[in-house]
């Protein structure tokens, strides 16, 4: 029997126009561009809603992760050359959903006239676009689907409090999409490990509007809607467990970090990024880092590296890619890639 393994043959991106720099923040909230560079490698990131930098701005109908998701699909499947409706399954990887139902991934099929697919939301925080990965992989490598879209993609601004210093100087907002196809040759998706440590979930997280603490006065009034972060925690964790992973995802394949030709690491911290190729062995010209002008994107972060280093031909048929990721929940997880077109 055939063995058939997962394949991106395609990748796509959406980044708002609105730029929110260093500079803009300093007059929003009490941080500095140098004390943001020297603790997170961030000077710049994109915001769907103009409204956060110039707050004299009339309110517009926002367009939520469902629009960003959309547009970057549609690139993927331009770049592919195919038609909405040959997809099979759309997984929507997000913390930001438009709504609570119904699920983003049917606003997203019904935006790109996918007409014949079916799909779902996965969360999983920042982890989400490799959970959903390695999802899609079963479905094509199972040979229930041909044509799977993976989207990863948040609108963070939305749920961040940008009076906290802590949290509202990460993230920015944007999506990307990879098409998965089955091939017969050794390449595409080859080996992944996800975990998930559910005692880390008090660390990060957003308290209300689900049902435990459903929407109320209350809530509002004392700002659970936000992304609340531990930050010591959450860097600790990820700084060991990125590593961990990533380690074990080499070894399980048989591979150094010279046998890397590409390593793309969550974008949360140029520190934890540095932290865990060193402890890899992958030299820092192995390391995709767009975290300097994306901020941390959550569940694009991923697809978005993928995206720029198509672009920049930093990936070419046969690197070896690997993948690895840090999320709430705890979630985080490794993947190995041997790249194919």
């Amino acid at each position: 029997m055939t063995k058939i393994n997962a394949a991106i043959t395609s990748v796509g991106h959406y980044l708002p126009k609105n730029i929110l720099t260093n500079k803009d923040l300093e007059k929003i909230v009490d941080t500095s561009n140098k004390w943001i560079l020297e603790r997170t490698g961030i000077s710049e990131r994109r915001i769907m809603d103009k409204r956060i930098i110039n707050k004299t701005l009339p309110l517009n109908e926002s367009k939520g992760s469902s629009f960003m998701g959309s547009e970057a699909a549609k690139e993927c499947l331009e770049r592919r050359g195919i038609s909405a409706k040959e997809i099979d399954l759309i997984i929507f990887c997000t913390v930001t959903p438009d709504m609570m139902f119904p699920a983003t991934a049917c606003l997203v099929q019904n935006n790109i006239g996918a007409d014949k697919a079916w799909g779902y939301d996965l969360s999983a925080g920042c982890s989400g676009f490799l959970y959903g990965l390695m999802a899609g992989t079963q479905f094509i490598k199972s040979g229930a689907h041909k044509k799977v879209l993976v989207i990863g993609a948040d609108m963070m601004s939305s749920i961040l409090n940008y009076e906290d210093r802590n949290t509202c100087i990460l993230f920015g907002d944007g999506a990307g999409c990879v098409l998965l196809e089955p091939t017969e040759e050794e390449e595409g998706v080859l080996d992944f490990t996800c975990q998930v440590d559910g005692g880390g979930g008090e660390f990060l997280k957003m308290e209300a509007g689900g049902s435990r603490n459903p929407t109320s006065h209350k809530t509002v009034d004392e700002q659970m809607h936000y992304v609340y972060q531990d930050g010591r925690t959450v860097f600790k964790h990820a700084v060991s467990r990125m590593a961990e992973v990533s380690v074990k995802i080499l070894e399980q394949n048989n591979l150094e970090g010279k046998d890397v030709d590409l390593f793309i690491p969550h974008q949360a911290n140029i520190r934890i990024i540095d932290a865990t190729a060193k402890r890899m062995g992958i030299d820092s010209s192995k390391v995709l880092i767009n975290i300097q002008k994306y901020g941390n994107t959550t569940a694009a972060t991923l697809p978005l590296g993928m995206y720029d280093a198509v672009n920049d031909g930093r990936l070419t048929k046969g690197s070896n890619l690997i993948l690895t990721t840090f999320g709430t929940g705890f979630t985080w997880g490794s993947c190995y890639i041997k790249w194919n077109y």
